[in-house]
């Protein structure tokens, strides 16, 4: 018989869980710490932010099945008319859409949430009559399109509004200084997880609560997982939005299919998901740091190669746009396109950049070893 329903925020666990889970979270918050403090004082800083964002696009899109690579995006350049592609663009540009009401100092909101899924779902698979609106009709989670089938059965669409309501009151706070209804929650267990707990702790719950109340009839996931990382800058976990968790997600999503199913119905066992969460979190955290230093190394060596200042701005824009033209270079550096091409052409002679050699017109420059080094991690 298929889960029916959730119970509403906060949460609670029992304490022995809680320590357990205290235990690991301190070690996590630390790394994070880590990574924030070399993504501060790095020379890729802005530029990661940019090949993070379009990996982590890759990487969410592919959870729901999309099957394109990396390098297939940075190799593609008009997505228009590639359904995949275009899937991959829209979720680079809701990020963006997300990251600048943070950076402004909005926080996370249903609002922003329905124009983050109209961003998504334009002109994208799935079902086009709901986009950028909650569902009106009863969904389900399962193998077919049969409700007899289903593994999972979210609220009911006219439940909605009072779900995301308190979802969003958990992530934020409840307004006039008044504290959440915690009647729902079982007595035995007595560590209640609320909104002032630890920001890590909030977005594991978080993120199941939304794929949970299921609010839109597609493209939950992806707006769930852009939810991670908005949640980790509004909090100023980490200092800038590059903090993104899909890659580890879509490693196990078994797991994470699975672990997120347990935390419904009448008796969630929300331990073992949030568990399940840290311990992603914090493989993402040490492969994070790995690519930044990586990515590091690679411009602080290029632009040693470099012989004037127009070689190394054009070779830092490479490093996080990995494929240009020479008149993209000469839009953004406000140069003649053949100074620009020939700084390109200075760089492919070191072998700091490839250039496609098939093309007569607007031949493409491709940074190689940033391309791999996202790539291959």
């Amino acid at each position: 018989m298929a889960i029916q329903g959730i119970t509403k925020l906060p949460i609670a666990i029992p304490s022995s869980e809680y320590i357990q889970l205290m235990n690991k979270l301190a070690k996590i918050t630390e790394k994070i710490g880590i990574l924030n403090e070399k993504y501060n004082s790095s020379i890729v800083s802005d530029g990661f932010i940019n090949l993070l964002t379009l990996k982590e696009s890759v990487e969410s899109t592919r959870i729901e099945g999309t099957q394109v690579t990396f390098t297939e995006v940075v190799n593609k350049r008009h997505e228009d008319k590639d359904w995949k592609l275009r899937e991959v663009s829209n979720y680079q540009e809701a990020l963006a859409i997300g990251f600048s009401q943070i950076r402004n100092g909005y926080p996370v909101t249903t609002r922003l949430i329905l124009e983050l899924h109209k961003t998504l779902m334009n002109k994208g698979r799935g079902t086009q009559g709901s986009v950028g609106s909650f569902r009106k009709i009863q969904n389900h989670i399962g193998p077919s399109n049969k409700l007899e089938e289903a593994v999972y059965i979210p609220v009911p669409a006219e439940e909605i509004d009072e779900y995301m309501n308190n979802w969003e009151e958990f992530t934020n706070g409840p307004t006039f200084d008044r504290e959440m209804d915690i009647s729902h929650i079982d007595p035995e267990n007595d560590y209640i997880i609320d909104e002032n707990s630890h920001p890590l702790l909030k977005v594991a719950i978080m993120h199941a609560q939304f794929e949970s109340i299921h609010p839109f009839l597609d493209g939950n996931g992806r707006v769930g997982r852009i939810l991670i990382a908005l949640y980790m800058a509004q909090t100023k976990m980490t200092s800038s939005p590059f903090f993104f968790v899909s890659e580890e997600l879509e490693k196990s999503k078994h797991k994470y299919y699975h672990f997120l199913n347990n935390v419904r119905g009448k008796k969630p066992k929300w331990y073992d998901w949030i568990n399940y969460f840290l311990d992603a979190t914090e493989k993402m955290s040490d492969k994070i740091i790995k690519l930044l230093n990586k990515a590091h190394d690679i411009v602080k060596t290029g632009l040693k190669e470099c012989e004037n200042e127009t070689q190394k701005k054009v070779f830092i824009i490479t490093t996080h746009r990995l494929n240009v033209t020479a008149n993209d270079i000469a839009k953004e550096l406000k140069i003649h396109p053949s100074t620009a091409r020939n700084a390109l052409n200075s760089l492919c002679n070191k072998k700091m950049l490839f250039k496609n050699i098939e093309k007569k017109r607007n031949i493409e420059y491709f940074n190689y070893d940033m391309l791999d080094l996202i790539n291959d991690n």
